[in-house]
C-alpha cells in the first residue's frame, strides 16, 4: 500500500506549476531576443531532433530496466504508489532536471571539471531516491538487489540526462531534452507499474 501525503503531493506539484511558468517566461523571452539576464538555467531552445533523441535513450533505458527486473526475478519487488503519485512524478521532470541538470554542474572549469561533476552530481541523485535507504522509523539501510539494480538505473538515466542537455546537437544548452527525457522515463515507469498492478490506489 502506498503511503504518500496527498497533501505534499499537490504542494510540490503546484510549485513546479509556478516555478515551470517562470522558467516558460524565460524561454520565451530568449526566443524573442530579450533574455532575461537572471534567466533560470537552459531557458533557451532547441531543435527537434536533440528531444527526439533524449526521448529514445530514455525510453531504451528503461527498457533495459525493465528486461532487467525480469531477467533478476526481481520484478515483483516494486514497491505500490497511488493514482496520485503521478503528480509528483511529473513534478519532478522538471523540479528534478532544473536543480541537478540545470544548477548542480560545473561548466565554467573546462571538460574534466564538468565530466567529474556530472558524474559525482548523478551519484547523488541517484543515492537521493530512496532504494537503499528508508526513513520510515529513523533511517535505516536497504542493500537489497532491487535496491542495488534501481540505484543504479537512477544514475545511467542521470548520466543521459545530463549527456542530452550538454552534446553537440543542444548548442543553446537547453534544459528542454532533459525535461522530456525525464517526463518520458516518469510516464512509462507509471504505465508500467499501473499494467503491472502496483497503482494499487486512488491517492
Amino acid at each position: 500500500m502506498s503511503q504518500e501525503d496527498p497533501i505534499l503531493i499537490l504542494i510540490i506539484f503546484a510549485a513546479s506549476l509556478y516555478l515551470g511558468k517562470i522558467w516558460l517566461s524565460d524561454l520565451r523571452a530568449q526566443q524573442n531576443g530579450t533574455p532575461n539576464p537572471r534567466a533560470f538555467p537552459g531557458a533557451t531552445p532547441c531543435p527537434p531532433i536533440a528531444i527526439y533523441i533524449a526521448i529514445a535513450g530514455a525510453l531504451l533505458i528503461l527498457s533495459i530496466e525493465t528486461g532487467g527486473e525480469y531477467l533478476l526475478s526481481i520484478n515483483e519487488e516494486q514497491s505500490s504508489i497511488s493514482a496520485l503519485f503521478f503528480l509528483a512524478m511529473l513534478a519532478a521532470a522538471f523540479m528534478e532536471e532544473l536543480i541537478f541538470r540545470g544548477y548542480l554542474v560545473i561548466t565554467s572549469k573546462g571538460p574534466s571539471a564538468l565530466i567529474s561533476s556530472i558524474i559525482g552530481f548523478s551519484a547523488l541523485f541517484a543515492l537521493l531516491h530512496p532504494f537503499l535507504w528508508n526513513w520510515d522509523a529513523g533511517l535505516t539501510l536497504n542493500i537489497q538487489m532491487k535496491g542495488v539494480f534501481s540505484t543504479l538505473i537512477v544514475f545511467i538515466n542521470s548520466l543521459w540526462f545530463y549527456t542530452v542537455r550538454f552534446y553537440p546537437l543542444n548548442q543553446e544548452r537547453s534544459l528542454i531534452p532533459c525535461i522530456v527525457a525525464h517526463l518520458s522515463s516518469n510516464c512509462g515507469v507509471f504505465l508500467i507499474k499501473w499494467a503491472q498492478g502496483y497503482v494499487t490506489t486512488l491517492y
